[in-house]
């Protein structure tokens, strides 16, 4: 049996690069404290008397709206005035229904549409077949 003989590789040491080491950017920033400076021609205006009334806007009444007093609380909820209800729901039905007529009239269309559609289509497609054959 003969020997092998393996080639020997001999790999060259290591050398220690030198890294150059860069420190992070630091910055800065300029504080100070603002400044406010009123303009030189401001002046006080004329006052205006009146009186200052501590009390909320809750005892006066909003226009349009009225107040109903739940039974057995002391709750107050603001409601909308009848004509203003009348003329919201009113608005509500007429736009649904004509939702709905709009929808049914489409469906109806394309389901009657789609027969003329399709043998217009297929006598068009017949007719170039023809003229681009005898050409």
């Amino acid at each position: 049996m003969e020997t092998i003989h393996l080639p020997i590789l001999e790999l060259p040491l290591l050398q220690k690069i030198e890294t150059i080491e860069i420190p992070l950017p630091t910055a800065d920033v300029p504080f100070y404290t603002p400044m406010v400076v009123p303009p030189s021609d401001l002046e006080a205006e004329e006052e205006i008397e009146g009186e200052a009334s501590e009390e909320t806007d809750k005892t006066v009444p909003q226009p349009g709206m009225t107040k109903f007093d739940i039974p057995g609380t002391n709750i107050e909820v603001p409601v909308p005035e009848t004509e203003i209800l009348v003329t919201a729901t009113t608005t509500a039905v007429v736009s649904v229904a004509a939702t709905l007529t709009a929808t049914a009239a489409f469906k109806w269309a394309v389901t009657a549409l789609k027969p003329i559609l399709k043998t217009t289509w297929k006598k068009i497609s017949q007719s170039k077949k023809k003229g681009s054959s005898e050409k």
